[in-house]
């Protein structure tokens, strides 16, 4: 009888009147590639602490590791019996480099010895060579883009010798290319004995990679499927308990006015002669992969950076933007795709995140800041997109990262933009809530705002906008409307 390496039998955990966790029974197999999902808060991050000893469970849960009872559990226990765990959150060192993040958990070992760098630039090294990156050893962490820093973290969970690791949300900030490095890895683990557990929102790598999914809803688990019975629709219905199904909604947009116009947009070294309209209404997609310039063309429209030649007019009247408070004026806003540095203050206070953009406009008769009109503005955007909160006053840390994304969107939405650049708008968010916002970018469109929505993520693309431009090394090489091409022909396109 094989038995797994990893057992727990009635694991429940409550914090305070919450239960995270109701009866979970569940397994992982040496040497098994194995999918963990559902939706924000259905228990998943829960369940990884306890099987890495950070939360204990409740009294009666039972958990083995190799055959063994291993409870009580620590961090330090269970990285001694092989388990790692790559957090969502990255936990990373901004102020230190590539080589120190990802081998200071080896390399410092004891209280009072010296941290050995020749000895964690030949592990990073060694961590990056087994996932085919070449990072700079010496780089600050801090200077690196989301998904070079997602790379570093993954490298440090890989850096120590493993019988089981976790991966939770590994792929959320990496382009599809990166993705399929990551996917040969896992395979790569998988060959030599080590178990993953691969815990994603794209339900397309999970069919892909796995070998056997487990849905978790509300605290439970609805099953354990072999991957082969199940698809990405069904996971999705198990997931949220309803029927989600993608359609494409694209619209002929030609005859409405152009609210965006871009001609001949140049910035050595990032963008070349980029042109393109967003019209009044119209969703625009701009996707390719990670270095084409999308981000880097973003900031120039936002006024974060200049542009060499070109030239940027909203409404038919050129615009010269030397800041984001020029773009802002100009009826721009920009909701990043790095919202946890650049559109969050995480430690202030959810009203304080919805009203940040619009002090200027909420202050009272003498020219006082209002603390009536702050409350009454957070509390409006809060009802308009259906942003679940504990209330206006905890920290925007607590939520969700669905509800966190709807909190970005109505700080900058409070603005009035015109236009609106949205980079990466559902990166870490589950399906209910990727539907949800999906259905806030047409209502906006439908207001007649122009939104600008970048991803690299085709399906989401299909899913949302009315045009789609793909980007490659800087230039604009392709228009296509979603109908007009197929999802997988664009896809081949764009990762060829």
């Amino acid at each position: 009888m094989i038995h797994p390496f990893l057992r727990l039998t009635g694991v429940s955990k409550r914090f305070g009147g919450v239960l995270a966790l109701d009866h979970v029974d569940w397994d992982v197999m040496r040497g098994e590639v194995h999918c963990l999902v559902g939706e924000n808060g259905c228990g998943k991050s829960t369940l990884i602490k306890i099987v890495a000893g950070v939360h204990p469970p409740d009294a009666g849960s039972g958990l083995q590791i190799g055959g063994e009872d291993v409870l009580p559990l620590s961090p330090s226990r269970a990285h001694a019996l092989g388990i790692q765990v790559i957090f969502q959150d990255l936990s990373l060192f901004p102020n230190l480099s590539v080589a120190e993040n990802i081998g200071i958990d080896l390399a410092l070992s004891g209280l009072a010895r010296p941290a050995r760098f020749a000895e964690m630039r030949r592990i990073a090294r060694a961590a990056l060579a087994r996932l085919a990156f070449d990072l700079p050893l010496d780089a600050r962490v801090a200077d690196l883009p989301v998904a070079e820093r997602q790379i570093v973290a993954i490298c440090r969970g890989l850096a120590a010798e493993a019988k089981l690791v976790f991966m939770d949300e590994p792929t959320s900030s990496l382009t599809r290319a990166e993705v399929n490095r990551l996917l040969a890895i896992v395979a790569r683990l998988k060959a030599e004995g080590i178990a993953v557990v691969f815990v994603s929102h794209r339900l397309d790598e999970v069919v892909e990679i796995a070998e056997r999914v487990t849905v978790m809803r509300d605290g439970r688990r609805v099953g354990t499927f072999p991957v082969a019975e199940v698809n990405e629709r069904r996971i999705a219905s198990l997931m949220t308990g309803l029927d989600i199904s993608a359609s494409i909604v694209a619209r002929d947009m030609s005859a409405a006015p152009p609210l965006l116009a871009v001609r001949n947009l140049t910035r050595e070294g990032e963008f070349s002669d980029v042109s393109f309209d967003v019209r009044r209404g119209e969703v625009l997609g701009l996707t390719g992969l990670l270095g084409a310039g999308r981000t880097e063309l973003a900031l120039s429209l936002f006024g974060m950076t200049r542009p060499d030649s070109g030239t940027i007019a909203i409404a038919g009247n050129v615009v010269h933007l030397r800041s984001n408070q020029d773009a802002l004026r100009a009826g721009i806003a920009y909701v990043s795709e790095d919202r946890l540095n650049l559109g969050l203050n995480l430690r202030q206070s959810i009203e304080d995140n919805l009203t940040l953009a619009v002090l200027d406009r909420l202050r009272g008769a003498l020219g006082l800041l209002s603390t009536a009109k702050r409350k009454q503005m957070a509390q409006s955007w809060i009802d308009r997109l259906s942003i679940k909160i504990p209330g206006l006053d905890r920290p925007v840390s607590t939520l969700s990262g669905g509800n966190q994304q709807r909190v970005v969107l109505a700080k900058w939405l409070a603005t009035g933009p015109k236009v609106l650049i949205l980079d990466s708008p559902t990166v870490g968010v589950d399906i209910k809530n990727k539907q949800g916002i999906y259905e806030v970018v047409r209502q906006l469109a439908d207001e007649g705002v122009g939104i600008l929505l970048i991803s690299d993520e085709v399906g989401e693309i299909f899913a949302t906008c009315d045009r789609v431009l793909h980007m490659r090394a800087g230039r604009i090489v392709e228009e296509a409307v979603p109908g007009g091409v197929s999802e997988d022909a664009l896809k081949e396109r764009i990762y060829a």
